[in-house]
């Protein structure tokens, strides 16, 4: 079973919506990093920016929106 582009869309923008509500509880950026770990996706810095990635694979979801850059 493949995943179509409108499938693929809505699940990023549910990850990029849970990393918003996490940062949204945490008190710090480290809290931040380590709430995200436990639902199994990270931050990583690239060339490009910071991206949203899965854990432990370190796959990349999504660039990681300006407004939750840390």
């Amino acid at each position: 079973m493949s995943i179509t582009v409108n499938q693929d869309a809505f699940i990023t923008a549910q990850v990029v919506e849970l990393v918003a509500t996490e940062r949204n509880k945490a008190l710090s950026t480290r809290e931040w990093k380590h709430r995200l770990a436990g639902f199994g996706y990270g931050i990583r810095e690239t060339d490009a920016g910071q991206v949203i990635e899965t854990l432990p694979h370190h796959l990349e979801v999504c660039a990681l929106p300006a407004e939750l850059s840390v």
